[in-house]
């Protein structure tokens, strides 16, 4: 039977041994990624702490789902055999908050690059958001945003956006359990703002997502903020800081919020 990771979370109590042949499963780091870190920026992070930590420069490291650098949360740190267990734990369902302003859109629907178009926004309400939320459940075709790490013949998607160059990307099936609106209000600017709590499948870009609600309202949208709650059995509740792994020289004791 193969040994099964040890979670290191807001649970965890004790010391982490400093030899990694006692992880024989390895181990299995749930984060609350800051704004503006990349995913890899996590995953070295991570491995600089535990190269440290166990003597050792030949550890494997690597996350199970990539957050864009603008969005915050869980994101699933895996190390030495746990690594093996990414891609089943990448294919579990997340829960996502997310901010989305209509009424203007962006080349990479969110605040990555600056509005590039603006839209009608003064008819949309409350109750038009709410009914075109329930349009969203379901298995469905999703285009991916062109500012995406999709392989396109080899190559990034980012990589022809960023050069100007046009690219093609085909729909991806994915599945959305539930979109909730959880806020709604106008914004200093005028235009209406929503706060929507999504569960989804993998794959599943919550960039394009707001694009196409946008698009639902008969306007346009972007994500302004996006916050990942839930990936599968793991919680934002009880992820760690990358404070722990930045400031501490031992794992001890009680992890820091």
């Amino acid at each position: 039977m193969h040994a099964e990771p040890v979670i290191i979370d807001r649970n965890f109590s004790g010391i982490i041994s400093d030899n990694e042949e006692d992880y024989p499963g390895g181990l299995v780091f749930p984060i609350d990624k800051p704004y503006r870190w990349t995913s890899a920026d996590v995953v070295r992070k991570v491995k600089f702490a535990l190269q440290k930590h166990f003597h050792r420069r030949n550890i494997k490291v690597g996350h199970a789902g990539t957050l864009d650098p603008l969005a915050t949360g869980l994101l699933i740190v895996c190390a030495g055999k746990a690594t093996k267990a990414a891609e089943r734990l990448q294919s579990h369902v997340k829960e996502y908050e997310a901010n989305i302003e209509f009424g203007a859109t962006t080349p990479s629907y969110d605040l990555e690059k600056e509005i590039d178009a603006t839209y009608p926004h003064e008819h949309i309400t409350k109750e038009m958001v709410e009914e075109a939320l329930e349009g969203f459940t379901g298995t469905q075709e999703q285009v991916p945003p062109i500012f995406s790490a999709k392989m396109v013949g080899g190559t990034r998607a980012y990589e022809y956006a960023r050069a100007g160059e046009p690219v093609i990307l085909k729909p991806s099936v994915i599945t959305i359990e539930y979109a909730r609106l959880a806020d709604f209000r106008i914004g200093q600017n005028g235009r209406p703002q929503a706060v929507v709590k999504l569960r989804c499948s993998k794959g599943t870009y919550i960039r394009s997502f707001a694009r196409d609600l946008g698009l639902s309202v008969g306007s346009g949208a972007h994500l302004t903020a996006l916050r990942r709650t839930l990936s599968g059995d793991f919680e934002i509740n009880n992820a760690i800081s990358l404070d722990f792994f930045v400031s501490s020289n031992n794992f001890v004791g009680s992890l820091p919020n």
